[in-house]
C-alpha cells in the first residue's frame, strides 16, 4: 500500500473525534453553535439540555503573586491575573475585592472636550488594541474620536477642535465634527 492510498487519519482518531462530539450530560450530539462570544460546541438538545464547551482549549493561567506590592483598597497582596480580554494586575482578595491596576491614561495638554467643554480629552486604548480619544467626563460627556485631537478651529464651520490626519500628501487637520470633516492644511 503506498502513502497515498492509506487513510489520513485512522478509525482510532475517528472514535475520539466521536466521542468529542457527544453530550456528557445527555447523550445527544454537541454541533458548532455561534454566539457573540465566539464559536463553541452545544447539545442539540437544548433548551432541555444545556450544556456547552469551548472548541479550542485555552491554557488557563494560575494568578501570580507581585511580593511587595499591596492593594490601595484592602491592603492585600496584587496578582497578575488571567480575564476575558487578555492579562491584568488586580487584587489577590477578589471577590471581596475588585480593585484592578489601571494604565494611566496621557490626557491631551490644552484640549478641552468640545461637548461638554468642561472636561479634557484623553488618549485610551480599546480591547482590540485600537487608540481613540475621549472626554475624561465620561460617562456624563460621552464624546469620542479616533484620531489625535488638536487644539485648533475649523475655517468652515468654526467647531473648536480639530483631527491630525497623516494623509499621502502629508498631514492635515480634518474638522472634529461630524457633520462637517472639512479638511484644511495648516492650522
Amino acid at each position: 500500500m503506498s502513502d497515498s492510498d492509506k487513510p489520513l487519519f485512522t478509525h482510532h482518531e475517528h472514535a475520539l473525534d466521536k466521542e468529542y462530539h457527544v453530550c456528557p450530560e445527555c447523550g445527544s450530539e454537541l454541533s458548532i453553535k455561534h454566539g457573540k462570544s465566539g464559536t463553541f460546541l452545544g447539545c442539540v438538545s437544548y433548551p432541555n439540555c444545556q450544556y456547552t464547551r469551548a472548541v479550542v482549549e485555552h491554557e488557563r493561567v494560575e494568578d501570580k503573586l507581585l511580593p511587595g506590592s499591596e492593594c490601595p483598597l484592602c491592603g492585600h497582596v496584587l496578582a497578575v491575573k488571567q480575564g476575558r480580554y487578555g492579562m491584568f494586575i488586580g487584587c489577590s482578595n477578589f471577590p471581596a475585592c475588585h480593585h484592578i491596576e489601571q494604565e494611566p491614561q496621557e490626557i491631551i495638554e490644552n484640549v478641552v472636550c468640545p461637548s461638554c467643554n468642561k472636561g479634557s480629552l484623553q488618549e485610551k486604548t480599546s480591547r482590540f488594541g485600537k487608540k481613540f480619544y475621549s472626554c475624561d467626563a465620561y460617562p456624563k460627556c460621552k464624546f469620542v474620536v479616533n484620531h489625535e485631537p488638536v487644539e485648533g478651529c475649523c475655517e468652515k464651520c468654526h467647531f473648536p477642535l480639530l483631527l491630525k490626519r497623516n494623509m499621502a500628501a502629508g498631514i492635515k487637520y480634518q474638522c472634529a465634527d461630524k457633520k462637517c470633516s472639512y479638511m484644511q492644511k495648516l492650522l
